[in-house]
C-alpha cells in the first residue's frame, strides 16, 4: 500500500518527519507524498488558505526521505492569465515524486504541457461516481481520487476500471455524510479573491457527525486497490465543520 497524507494541522514548529511518525502509524517508506499548502497560490482549494502548512524545510526534509509534495490546487476556477502568474510557484516544486491535485481540467492540461514531471491526481472534488466518468477522468488525469462514501459499495468498488491508478480515502470526516459539499465553491471563491463567505452545508440542514470513521484497508486491498489518502483529525476529532 502506498499513501498520500495530510499535513493539514501541522503545528509550524514542528518538523514534518516527527509530526508523520507521531500522527500516523504508517512507515515512512510506504508515504509516497503529502499534501498541504506551502506558500500561497489562488491556485488552492479544498480547505481556506491562513497560512502556509509545509515550511521549505519540511519540503527539503521529505525530499531527503524519498517523500514528494502533493499540492491542492483543486480551484473550481483558474483563468489563463492566472495559471500564467502561477507558473514561477508551479515550477518551484516540478520535480520527480512531487504531484498536484486539480479538478479545473483546463488547468490540468496546462499543467501536463508545461511542467510534465509532476503527476496530476484529480480531485475527489471531481466526484466521479460512475465507471464511464473514471475512465474519462484517466484519459487526463494520471490518478483520480473517488468519493468517500464510494468505499461502503463493496459492489462498485469490484468492477471499478484502472484499480491501480484510483485513490482511496483511508479514512473519512465530514465529507462522508455531507448532503451537498457547497463548502468547496465557497472555499474556491475565497482563496481567490480574499473575499466571500464560508458556505456549509451543517449550516443550513444540520446533521450528526460521526468524528473520524477508519475505513478496512485490508478488505480495500482484497478488492485490488492499493493507493490511499490519509486525513488527521482536528481537535474533537473531525476534519470539517
Amino acid at each position: 500500500m502506498r499513501f498520500t497524507i495530510s499535513g493539514r494541522g501541522k503545528p509550524q514548529e514542528m518538523p514534518i518527519l516527527p509530526f508523520l511518525s507521531g500522527h500516523f502509524r504508517v512507515p515512512l517508506e510506504d508515504v509516497d507524498s503529502v499534501f498541504g499548502f506551502v506558500e500561497e497560490s489562488t491556485l488552492y482549494g479544498g480547505r481556506i488558505f491562513q497560512a502556509p502548512e509545509l515550511s521549505e524545510n519540511d519540503v527539503e526534509a521529505l525530499y531527503g526521505a524519498g517523500i514528494g509534495v502533493r499540492l491542492p490546487l483543486s480551484n473550481h476556477f483558474v483563468t489563463r492569465d492566472e495559471y500564467e502568474a502561477a507558473t514561477p510557484f508551479l515550477g518551484k516544486y516540478h520535480r520527480e515524486k512531487n504531484a498536484v491535485i486539480i479538478t479545473n481540467d483546463d488547468l490540468a492540461r496546462w499543467v501536463r504541457e508545461d511542467f510534465p514531471l509532476y503527476r496530476i491526481e484529480a480531485s475527489v472534488i471531481k466526484n466521479l461516481r460512475s465507471y464511464n466518468r473514471i475512465t474519462a477522468a484517466l484519459d487526463l488525469y494520471d490518478t483520480v481520487v473517488l468519493p468517500m462514501e464510494l468505499n461502503q459499495d463493496e459492489n462498485f468498488l469490484r468492477s471499478a476500471p484502472s484499480k491501480e491508478r484510483i485513490t482511496l480515502f483511508a479514512n473519512a470526516g465530514c465529507a462522508l455524510t455531507c448532503p451537498s459539499k457547497i463548502c468547496y465553491v465557497s472555499i474556491s471563491k475565497i482563496n481567490k479573491t480574499g473575499e466571500g463567505y464560508f458556505n456549509c452545508s451543517q449550516n443550513l440542514k444540520p446533521r450528526a457527525l460521526d468524528g473520524m470513521v477508519d475505513f478496512d484497508l485490508d478488505t480495500l486491498q482484497d478488492l485490488g486497490f492499493s493507493r490511499f489518502k490519509l486525513l488527521r483529525a482536528r481537535p474533537g476529532g473531525l476534519t470539517g465543520h
